[in-house]
């Protein structure tokens, strides 16, 4: 793909937030009053807020904790593979693991995906790099 014609690193993350918080609304009927992504070379970290669904806070309030905490755990489970390819798609590149985890009492949630490679963009060099500390001899 020729450069002026690549997205830029800004463009796919927000692309990427947009099409999480979408994915969120078709499958919860619930939206996540924020997305935010930060690709880093190989990796990218997803924080999603105000994810707690209507239901899930009912069985709080009730004191049904551990049974809001089981519901959320298979809601995240049922979504991984989904969320795996959403990334897939919007990054254009293989997600090799996604590690999540949730917390009712923040109502956060957290993704972080391992990528084969970083993305392809019109600015490389603005996605943030494992920097090595190189030991001089």
């Amino acid at each position: 793909m020729e450069n002026a014609q690549k997205p830029t690193i800004g463009q796919i993350e927000r692309n990427l937030s947009q099409r999480i918080q979408q994915y969120y609304r078709q499958q919860l009927d619930h939206t996540p009053s924020k997305v935010t992504c930060q690709i880093f070379d190989h990796k990218i970290a997803i924080i999603l807020e105000e994810c707690v669904t209507p239901t899930e806070q009912l069985l709080v309030q009730e004191g049904q904790v551990e049974l809001a905490q089981q519901v959320r755990s298979s809601i995240d489970e049922i979504m991984h593979q989904q969320l795996k390819e959403l990334i897939e798609e919007v990054l254009e590149v293989t997600v090799e693991d996604l590690l999540s985890d949730s917390t009712l009492e923040t109502g956060r949630i957290g993704l972080i995906a391992i990528l084969s490679d970083s993305p392809d963009v019109r600015n490389p060099n603005a996605i943030p790099k494992n920097k090595q500390n190189k030991v001089s001899s």
